[in-house]
C-alpha cells in the first residue's frame, strides 16, 4: 500500500465524518431527535461529541462540540498525513 493511497484514505474518511458533523448538527434545528436519520446520525456521531459535551459544560444554550471534533478531527488528520509524508 503506497503512502499516497493512505494519504487519500484518511483525507476521504476525514472528510466524509466531517460532513457527517455537520449534517447532525443542521438537521438538528429541523427534525425531531427521533425521526430515524437524526438517530442514525447521532449513533455515528454521538459517541464522539458526548465525551466533548461534557467536557465542555453548558455555554448557554449553544452546542459548540460539533465544532470542536471538526477541528480536533481536522488537527488529527494533518498530524497523521505529516507523519505519513515524513516517512
Amino acid at each position: 500500500m503506497s503512502v499516497d493511497f493512505l494519504v487519500l484514505l484518511i483525507r476521504v474518511i476525514t472528510e466524509t465524518f466531517v460532513w457527517v458533523v455537520i449534517a447532525n448538527s443542521l438537521l438538528s434545528f429541523f427534525l425531531s431527535p427521533y425521526h430515524p436519520v437524526r438517530e442514525a446520525l447521532e449513533r455515528i456521531v454521538g459517541p464522539l461529541l458526548n465525551p466533548i459535551r461534557n467536557l465542555m459544560g453548558s455555554t448557554g444554550g449553544l452546542d459548540f462540540s460539533p465544532l470542536v471534533l471538526i477541528l480536533a478531527l481536522e488537527f488529527l488528520s494533518r498530524i497523521l498525513i505529516t507523519v505519513l509524508l515524513s516517512m
